[in-house]
């Protein structure tokens, strides 16, 4: 895929080689432009998958963790594909119009994941389509007035479902979660639209923001993402992820078991924490930089940004056990920078069933003599 035609306005700057603006010369300021609601972010480089056929909800709906099959015209979900260990293999943006289940995803995801549902149709009346070179994905916290694709009649808009626990989840998190703060949606336009986009913006009336600046809004808000939280290794607690995107009380599903499991006996051997850092050293930690407590390893940074109000931050992931009131130091061009937690996944989280201790089978109970 080109660039971005997007690349073009003032400022622009492709830092991380996606093909679309990482900022346009101020984050901050753009950081603020998305929180007052006007500003748009050129998410150009996702794909977007669909698939078509009366049986296309029940059947994501046996493959996937969320439960799709009541899905209303332009009600908006999210869904992980999972391994048989309940490892997180994809995760989707869902959004149906009445004939076409639409899936936002991030580039490197689209034809492994569209490969493997091609892969599980059998005899059932679905097909699957890559429609990325048609449709561009564009982000904001607002609702700016964009040529928003609507093929059968529903505009094609992801809410994302971040703000709240779903019907069938569970939050991990405790207190006032900053996610509820969380507008963030995703408007499929013409790919071909995009150039008298990019024309509003020249003549002022719309504002952007680069990717940078969402990502800082979204690790303030706690919010995971599969292409920086997720590793070979993670199962949807450690992120907090049954949030929005596990229905506990579906029917079955590849991994359900072991999503069922470290839910209601176990906990997660990892967990999500956000991180604020030291920023008087003058360096700034980039994703995969070592976290540690005491000179031991105790886990990886997902994702960093500068925050327009809180500084320097990042998510990471660590092991469950490390203490959440320790300071942590993280790795940074050879310097140890500090880092306070902000626990999002508790230690304790899992165990959620109240299940009875059961005596051990021939133990003799003694009654007390009187």
């Amino acid at each position: 895929m080109s660039g971005s035609p997007f690349l073009r306005l003032p400022g622009a700057v492709d830092t991380t080689g996606s093909g679309v603006p990482a900022h346009y010369g101020s984050p901050l300021a753009e950081q603020r432009a998305l929180v007052e609601g006007g500003a748009i972010v050129d998410l150009s480089d996702r794909s977007v998958l669909t698939v078509t056929g009366p049986d296309r909800l029940s059947w994501l709906n046996s493959l996937t963790s969320q439960a799709l099959t009541g899905l209303a015209p332009g009600e908006s979900s999210e869904t992980l594909l999972l391994d048989v260990t309940g490892r997180v293999e994809h995760a989707a943006r869902v959004v149906d119009d009445g004939e076409t289940t639409w899936l936002l995803v991030d580039r490197p995801e689209a034809d492994g994941l569209r490969s493997w549902l091609d892969s599980m149709r059998f005899m059932l009346r679905v097909e699957v389509a890559d429609r990325t070179d048609d449709l561009a994905t564009i982000g904001t916290l607002g609702d700016p007035p964009l040529p928003i694709a609507a093929p059968n009649g529903v505009p094609l808009i992801w809410h994302d479902p971040w703000h709240a626990v779903t019907a069938g989840g569970h939050q991990y998190a405790r207190g006032k979660h900053p996610g509820a703060d969380w507008s963030w949606s995703e408007r499929l336009v013409p790919r071909d639209a995009l150039p008298s986009i990019v024309a509003r913006v020249e003549s002022g009336e719309l504002a952007v923001a680069g990717t940078l600046a969402a990502d800082a809004l979204r690790i303030a808000a706690w919010r995971p993402r599969f292409s920086t939280e997720v590793d070979e290794r993670t199962i949807p607690h450690e992120l907090d992820w049954l949030r929005t995107a596990v229905h506990l009380s579906k029917g079955c599903y590849r991994g359900q078991e072991t999503v069922a499991k470290v839910h209601n006996l176990g906990h997660p051997p990892r967990r999500l924490v956000m991180l604020h850092l030291d920023g008087s050293e003058g360096v700034h930690p980039e994703r995969g930089a070592v976290v540690s407590l005491d000179g031991r390893e105790v886990g990886t940074v997902t994702s960093t940004a500068l925050h327009y109000e809180l500084g320097p931050i990042a998510l990471a992931v660590v092991k469950r056990g490390t203490d959440p009131a320790a300071t942590l130091t993280v790795e940074a061009d050879g310097t140890a920078v500090a880092a306070a937690q902000e626990v999002v996944v508790p230690p304790e989280a899992g165990a959620e069933a109240a299940v009875p201790r059961l005596p051990r089978l021939g133990a003799v109970t003694r009654t007390p003599r009187g």
